[in-house]
């Protein structure tokens, strides 16, 4: 790496839950994410990949850092991202508090969106899963213009099981990657799907060998980068012919946050059931799959 480049990736941050990293050759730039106290999309979290983002996009305009590819993923061994911040959700609900859950639905949506559309830049987004994907865990890998998971680990929508529904881009994303249908039957089938029945489905773009994530997320680039005029200007094409907005996202938050307020008290027991769930979910790739139920 350069030292002009090595600067300019020691410039974003400082970040607490979140770590970027550079790969010069491929032109990609990595965001690790470490979310804490359970690696789910906490506020700081969100905060800080908002920060990460504004700050991409100011060093690719400005020409400062060359990026083309930039690749979502995780740090925390055995986990992707488990998800909404619930334990945040119950307060909220328990409150009765329409602006609190808004504002976090907001804050998920500003991310989601700004990386479906690949900050508004000439670059691919990537997605890497290799662990645990679980409600918006699923909905952020798949905002990336491409997924790679590793086989075996297993991605699933679980809102269902507590009477709610995604409600952060699942339908809008999954319904433009399948359709209305398909769509629908993953968001209320309550259960972890595999890596590799998602593939079969053409939700996960790429498959990767345990372990191999990495490389390849490398090999896809190598691929990717020999007819990325092309690749480019198809993907421009789908986007225009079948564009997702900003509104639409918020809009289906809107829906979302009224339908939390009409969580009844046995609702939010199961979600604290699922919470317990996943805080005893040990982050290692040899830990056993979260039991929804």
């Amino acid at each position: 790496m350069s030292l002009a480049a090595e600067y300019k990736l020691n410039c974003f941050g400082p970040f607490q839950q979140l770590t970027p990293r550079y790969d010069p050759d491929l032109q990609c730039l990595w965001y690790d994410m470490h979310a804490s106290p359970r690696p789910c999309f906490t506020p700081t979290l969100l905060a800080e990949i908002a920060d990460f983002q504004e700050q991409v996009g100011f060093a690719v305009r400005r020409k400062e850092l060359a990026v083309s590819y930039l690749v979502l993923s995780s740090d925390v061994p055995g986990v992707f991202n488990l998800g909404g911040d619930l334990n945040l959700f119950r307060q909220h609900i328990e409150n009765h508090d329409r602006q609190g859950l808004l504002a976090y639905a907001k804050a998920c949506i500003d991310v989601l969106y700004l990386n479906s559309a690949h900050l508004h830049l000439p670059l691919t987004t990537i997605s890497l899963v290799q662990g645990s994907a679980l409600g918006g865990g699923f909905e952020a890998a798949l905002s990336s213009s491409v997924l790679v998971a590793e086989k075996g680990i297993e991605l699933g929508l679980p809102e269902i099981l507590f009477n709610l529904f995604p409600g952060m881009g699942a339908y809008s994303l999954l319904s433009r990657k399948l359709d209305f249908q398909r769509a629908e039957e993953l968001i209320t089938a309550g259960r972890l799907f595999s890596a590799e029945e998602l593939h079969e489905l053409g939700v996960v773009d790429a498959l990767a060998e345990p372990g191999e994530g990495v490389q390849a997320v490398h090999n896809y680039i190598r691929r990717h980068r020999r007819a990325s005029n092309g690749l480019q200007a198809i993907r421009r094409v789908r986007e225009y012919l079948n564009p997702l907005t900003y509104d639409e996202l918020m809009d289906v938050a809107e829906i979302w946050v009224d339908a939390a307020l009409n969580l009844t008290s046995r609702d939010l027991r199961m979600m604290g059931k699922l919470v317990g769930a996943q805080n005893r979910l040990k982050p290692a790739k040899d830990s056993p799959a979260l039991a929804l139920v």
